[in-house]
């Protein structure tokens, strides 16, 4: 197998088993598992005491505007996010309590995942291959904007 299909395959799989995962966890809560990014986004972002639109979660979770606006308005329906008003783009997105208790959840549970699929990679390995896949998904944006 050359690098090009071990690269590709590799980040195939970790996203899939990942939107399993996800899937599994969301359908507890009777929600799609897409939405747990959504949500994991914005609770990281809140417990940061920063403000995140619409918009901005989209180009952050690198998601359609449209799937995200769908997620958003069944988020606030199920009394996860604060509703708001009409220019629902600009606004910042805000979890209700129930919405901050599901993200942390989600949170725990995404870092038990994360270390139990880590098992065997010591510190200093995990430190590298998230430098690596930074650099990498850096390099892919350029040439996707850029091209070869």
């Amino acid at each position: 197998m050359d690098r090009f299909e071990r690269f590709t395959i590799s980040i195939f799989n970790i996203s899939h088993y990942w939107n399993r995962i996800a899937a599994e966890e969301m359908k507890k809560h009777d929600l799609k598992g897409t939405y747990a990014l959504y949500l994991l986004t914005l609770y990281s972002a809140q417990e940061e005491n920063e403000r995140i639109t619409a918009a901005r979660l989209a180009e952050l979770c690198q998601r359609d505007k449209a799937d995200v606006s769908r997620a958003v308005s069944m988020l606030q329906k199920r009394g996860i996010i604060e509703p708001y008003g009409a220019n629902r783009y600009r606004v910042p997105l805000i979890l209700t309590p129930q919405g901050r208790e599901l993200g942390s959840h989600l949170r725990q549970r995404a870092s038990l995942a994360l270390q139990t699929a880590g098992q065997g990679i010591s510190e200093e390995m995990r430190s590298n291959m998230y430098r690596c896949l930074d650099i990498i998904a850096r390099n892919m944006r350029s040439i996707s904007e850029e091209g070869l």
